[in-house]
């Protein structure tokens, strides 16, 4: 496989090899309103949620600002979804679960308890996968995007490393990153508690009714060699939040006519992609793959060699067309053998079927399939907050539900159908209050999270520590709404970015930092690498076979 890239890297090894050469944009003439957004309080002390590669850099970037921070990750290790086990997480419901417990439920002391409380389980080993959430890797997942540009600019790798990453290298290079900076779970660094989930985010509120930030609801499990596990609870006050807890968590399992059945009758045989690892258990098996993004492509080319025949079921548009170039992409990457199929119209009813290999499949060109032994189920996530019970509402239930005027006093921002968050500002800041935040929630072939999240991570240094400026509330909604209308309306595709979007968004930001570096002091920070478009370009060349 990697002998393909030989070429290009020769190409442009000497571009490469300026390594981090990178390009200055001139500052924004549009950054500066009339107003400005001011915080209602000082922020000093800020809770991060989560320990994968944008909570690490985010983390980075408020401790060197000055700010006093406490990461929170609730697996045993920082890595988040580059935190590869053989352990899997449980099957995923049909129909979804509830977005507000689509990713685990919430367990808080008993009502009465005092703080610090704790208990101990016996036979502990489900509360503990439940606690970490096995992470939607496999083990013979590569990158998708080239090594170049899956890396923070202040530690790159080694000369001569292969472009296309591993889990097993990208995992390692997270660790890494995490030791640089001194919170790797072997640290005993008290800034970091691992093995420690976040139950409840609610706002604190004084006997006058002023805001006074946030408290956290924590819950560390700890298991101990004999199989029992004591879980403690606790709380701690916050003047603002980044959470950088990943999109990967909720499965979405799409409402198929007589996929509920199926699932009951053969659990065994139907899986989310969440919880694929391994090939081998499908060696001579026919397989369908349902769905040809990122995990149903790749996942299709895994089990091709070990499979008897597998399907790809794949969705089209109402014109009948694939939903993009990015689309077109994944599928050119299908092996030759792979038989493609348009999407499911309904599993039929199964009639006493012994096997699952007696199901029918209807597919919506009428078309009737049987004879399938597995099938695994590469149809996305849904984004889901626990921690967040009181911001879902109704009146936000859907993509379809219009926004909430930004003078209501509703404080909902979370849709119940999971496809998105509502009301940020760059998608980034709640508007209504900027002291809580969100990271790595976007998506789509212009995103590469470890570039990016420098951007974000430090503008939420600069506007806590008021070293930069928001715009002020009223051009905060005005400029959401113009990108909610750009991207299509409220949706799974707002917080999708595709390329143009995201140098756009880079170059927002660089202009924006950097003026106010210059104004109020403090880091400035540079545009994309010089090379970021044809090692890029190169890159998907090469694993398109040059398409």
């Amino acid at each position: 496989m990697l002998t393909a890239f030989l070429p290009f890297v020769a190409l442009i090894a000497l571009l490469v090899g300026q390594s981090l050469a990178l390009v200055q944009h001139p500052f924004s003439e549009t950054i500066f309103q009339d107003e400005e957004y001011h915080l209602r309080r000082p922020v000093r002390r800020v809770a991060i949620i989560g320990a994968g590669p944008s909570g690490l850099v985010t983390y980075r970037e408020l401790a060197q600002a000055g700010f006093e921070v406490r990461l929170f990750e609730r697996d045993g290790v920082p890595g988040g979804n580059w935190h590869y086990t053989e352990e899997t997480a449980a099957d995923a419901p049909v129909p979804n679960a509830h977005i507000p417990i689509g990713d685990y439920v919430p367990s808080l002391p008993p009502k009465y308890a005092i703080l610090p409380y704790s208990e101990i389980h016996q036979n502990a080993e489900w509360m503990r996968i439940d606690h970490r959430g096995p992470k939607p890797v496999w083990d013979t997942l590569t990158s998708n995007a080239p090594a170049p540009l899956q890396q923070v600019p202040e530690l790159p790798w080694p000369e001569g490393t292969p472009w296309k990453l591993t889990q097993y290298q990208l995992r390692n290079y997270v660790r890494a990153f995490a030791s640089f900076h001194g919170v790797n779970s072997n640290d005993d660094n008290p800034a970091a508690s691992y093995n420690t989930r976040v139950e409840l985010v609610e706002k604190l509120v004084n006997a006058d009714g002023e805001e006074e930030g946030w408290r956290l609801w924590l819950k560390k499990l700890e298991v101990f060699r004999n199989g029992t596990s004591e879980a403690s609870w606790w709380t701690e006050d916050f003047d603002a939040v980044a959470i950088a807890s990943g999109r990967y968590q909720a499965p979405f399992m799409p409402p198929i006519p007589g996929l509920a059945e199926l699932v009951k009758h053969f659990p065994d045989e139907i899986m989310h992609a969440r919880q694929y690892r391994r090939p081998q258990s499908l060696a001579n098996k026919t397989v369908m793959v349902i769905g040809a993004a990122t995990s149903g492509a790749e996942i299709s080319r895994d089990i091709n060699r070990w499979a008897g025949k597998v399907y790809q079921s794949i969705k089209a548009n109402t014109s009948g067309e694939t939903n993009s170039d990015d689309a077109i992409n994944y599928i050119l990457r299908l092996p030759a053998n792979t038989t493609k199929v348009p999407q499911i119209k309904q599993f039929l009813p199964l009639d006493g079927a012994s096997s699952i290999r007696d199901a029918r499949v209807e597919l919506i060109n009428g078309t009737i399939l049987t004879g399938i032994d597995h099938f695994i189920l590469a149809t996305g996530y849904r984004y889901s907050f626990p921690f967040l019970p009181q911001y879902y509402d109704d009146d936000v239930s859907s993509s379809l539900a219009p926004s909430i005027p930004p003078n209501s006093s509703s404080t909902t921002f979370l849709p119940l159908d999971g496809t998105h968050i509502r009301e940020l500002y760059q998608d980034l800041f709640w508007i209504r209050d900027p002291t809580i935040a969100f990271l790595g929630i976007n998506f789509g072939p212009g995103v590469q999270t470890f570039l990016f999240t420098d951007y974000l991570a430090l503008a939420l240094a600069k506007v806590w520590s008021e070293t930069a400026f928001l715009p002020n509330q009223d051009e905060m909604w005005r400029i959401h709404e113009e990108r909610v209308h750009a991207q299509g309306g409220h949706g799974h595709g707002l917080h999708l970015i595709e390329s143009s979007r995201f140098k756009q968004d880079i170059r927002y930001f660089v202009g924006w930092l950097n003026d106010a570096a210059v104004r109020y002091g403090g880091k400035q920070i540079e545009g994309l690498p010089k090379y970021y478009e044809e090692v890029k370009s190169y890159f998907l060349k090469a694993i398109s076979g040059g398409h």
